[in-house]
């Protein structure tokens, strides 16, 4: 993305973490703009509890917990990001233009995640209702209990993909290391080649890839007290 030439501009070199974050947080929720935060050197919770649609632009490489319980807000990494990336996050975008540490969108409950390169161990742990976009590879254990929402992986996963998952829905084009508890491979039909095609074209890799080249997993429902008629719910 292009900065904006009209950016408010806040170097972590010359002002505190905690002024970044204090003077975001007194943005009003109806308030727009654009921000650049320039030399983070993986400084931890960058961007964190925003509530307003706003843009930040991270110009490096962040920490833990970077863009943690963002609401509305589009937080964009120029670089790699720590453990729990978007944790907790509400709604808006969080774009990782590099690769994500363990946990990213750790019980994100809405919003979209987007990680140009890989992602490592549990990503997507317990996922509530938002959507992630891993444009490499995931590491093991990724959406363990994970609840409601989609991950989307274009490359390969590691071991236990989806243990103990619940309503969460998952899609892979590469290699699954193994399932976990209660995962299993789910029939393709059209209105998941819909969802995934909608998913992919938000994050804006759909004319890269083939839908029909992922294949689906889900829930077996065996773990826990499921009845369709309660199927919203879950």
């Amino acid at each position: 993305m292009t900065a904006s030439v009209n950016a408010r501009l806040f170097d972590l070199e010359r002002e505190s973490l905690r002024d970044l974050n204090a003077a975001l947080h007194r943005i009003g929720p109806q308030a727009t703009g654009h921000w650049r935060v320039l030399n983070p050197k993986g400084r931890h919770s960058v961007a964190v509890g925003l509530d307003a649609n706003v843009t930040v632009e991270i110009e490096g490489h962040v920490g833990y917990y970077c863009a943690g319980m963002n609401k509305s807000a589009t937080i964009i990494v120029h670089g790699n990001a720590g453990v729990g990336v978007a944790e907790n996050m509400m709604s808006g975008m969080v774009h990782v233009k590099g690769d994500a540490s363990q946990s990213a969108g750790a019980t994100a409950n809405g919003g979209l995640l987007v990680i140009d390169g890989s992602a490592a161990a549990r990503c997507g742990i317990s996922l509530k209702g938002a959507d992630i976009v891993v444009k490499g590879s995931i590491g093991h254990m990724s959406a363990f209990m994970a609840q409601a929402g989609m991950l989307a992986v274009l490359g390969d996963t590691g071991e236990a993909l989806g243990d103990s998952i619940y309503e969460a829905r998952l899609f892979v084009r590469g290699k699954v290391g193994s399932l976990g508890s209660d995962c299993v491979e789910k029939k393709m039909r059209d209105q998941h080649r819909g969802a995934l095609h909608a998913l992919l074209k938000t994050a804006g890799v759909a004319g890269d890839v083939d839908v029909s080249d992922f294949r689906r997993y889900g829930s077996a429902r065996q773990l826990y007290h499921f009845h369709v008629d309660n199927a919203s719910a879950y």
